[in-house]
Formats: structure tokens, C-alpha cells, sequence
């Protein structure tokens, strides 16, 4: 055995399902979160799942849509949570070869949020680590987890190798990932699944706690106070030939 840290504690992880089912009804996503999930908790990661479509989050992309004509919107209270979290991942069904409109209205209100600055200067989600999960019954994993890892990066997320993973059944309607079908649950016995929902989510954690470890992403050419002051390290216009 090498001498390789595999001590987890203290990391925390949020997963939003952002299906279309309300609880308490079962929704496949929450089956593979779970696969991921309990890979995290045995480790010593702290773990929340968050089911979108059951809460009070409101569409848009500002802060707090309260002030935005809404009645009601958990999103404020909800975003301390993620801010709090190591790991962000968005999990979801795949209807129409994309996400979800829970999944969107989760990427929208994370946008909302993309100003927003940690104490180095830079841009909030910066030593933060982000995946994704997917699951449906036809075409469209890797086009719908590339639409969420270039908005996770693009709010500031770290990207590990292998960040996504999914199951689509054969195409069309019918049974999903975690349905009994002639005795077996549809899934549960594919490797292509199994290997990246694992690799996926100890990429996770490795980066993350590399993140933890080192204090996150050095603050220098990519910080917005400093930029805003007139420090441009390094930057120099390109001279017209």
C-alpha cells in the first residue's frame, strides 16, 4: 500500500437532482446520486442532496428574484449551502436529447451568482470542483454534460479528467436506470456506467482535497480586484503589423 492520503474528512459535497418528479415519489436520478453519494460518505465526505423541483426557487438570473417581481424564492438561502460545498454536482434526466428545465433554472440561478468574489479576489467558485451526473432513456449524455461542465468552469469550477457520467436505456419510451426488468435492475450491471460514476467521483474528491490542502488556486494574474486597480499581469495589447 502506498502512502497516498485517502482521509476525506472535512470535505463537503452538494448533488442537485434536478428531475421533474416531486417527492416523495422515486426519481432515477436519486438512484445513481446514490451510487456516487455513498462512495463519498464512505470516505468521510459530508454529503447533501438537494432535489430542485420540490423547493421555492424561482427563474431568472439574478441574486434574489424576490426583488424581481417573485413572491417567494429559496435560492439565497439555498446558494450559502453551495458556497459552503467543496463539490458541485448536477444531476439529472435527459429529455428531448437535453437537461432538464429544473437543470437549467439551477445553471441560470448559479449564473446569477457569477459576480460574486472570495476574499483572494477571485471570481467565488475558484477552488471548487464540479461533475455531473446523468440519466434517461435515450440519446444525449456527453452533449448534456458538455452543456454543464463549460457553465460549471465558467462560473469558476475545476473541471477533474473524467467528470461525468450517465445511462441511457434503449431509445424510447419505456423502463429506466434502477427499473426491474425480467429480475434485474436496468444499469446496475453496466461497467461503462459504474466505472466512470466512480472515477468520476474520486476525481472529485482527489481534486478537492488537493484544493483544500493548498489553499485552492493561486490568486495571481486572475484576480478581479487587482485587475479592476489597473494590475494587468502580464497583459499586453497585440501590436497591429
Amino acid at each position: 500500500m502506498n502512502d497516498l492520503d485517502l482521509d476525506f474528512k472535512g470535505l463537503k459535497a452538494i448533488y442537485f437532482n434536478c428531475t421533474l418528479t416531486k417527492s416523495p415519489e422515486h426519481s432515477h436520478t436519486d438512484t445513481l446520486i446514490d451510487v456516487s453519494r455513498q462512495i463519498m460518505e464512505k470516505n468521510g465526505v459530508e454529503v447533501e442532496v438537494i432535489r430542485s423541483i420540490d423547493l421555492d426557487i424561482a427563474q431568472g438570473i439574478y441574486e434574489d428574484m424576490t426583488e424581481h417581481g417573485w413572491d417567494k424564492d429559496e435560492w439565497p438561502e439555498i446558494y450559502k449551502r453551495v458556497c459552503e460545498a467543496d463539490i458541485l454536482v448536477l444531476a439529472g434526466p435527459i429529455w428531448l436529447g437535453d437537461n432538464s428545465s429544473e437543470m437549467n433554472k439551477v445553471v441560470e440561478r448559479l449564473y446569477g451568482n457569477s459576480a460574486e468574489l472570495n476574499k483572494k479576489g477571485q471570481f467565488n467558485m475558484y477552488g471548487k470542483v464540479g461533475g455531473c451526473l446523468l440519466t434517461g432513456n435515450e440519446d444525449g449524455v456527453k452533449h448534456c454534460a458538455m452543456k454543464l461542465l463549460y457553465s460549471l468552469q465558467h462560473l469558476g469550477y475545476t473541471i477533474p479528467p473524467q467528470a461525468d457520467a450517465g445511462w441511457v436505456g434503449e431509445v424510447g419510451p419505456g423502463a429506466s436506470y434502477g427499473d426491474e426488468v425480467d429480475g434485474k435492475r436496468l444499469g446496475f450491471d453496466n461497467d461503462f456506467t459504474n466505472r466512470n460514476t466512480t472515477f468520476m467521483t474520486w476525481n472529485l474528491m482527489h481534486q478537492a482535497k488537493s484544493f483544500k490542502k493548498s489553499g485552492g488556486i493561486p490568486a495571481h494574474g486572475n484576480q478581479k480586484t487587482e485587475w479592476n486597480k489597473g494590475s494587468k499581469t502580464d497583459f499586453k495589447n497585440p501590436e497591429y503589423r
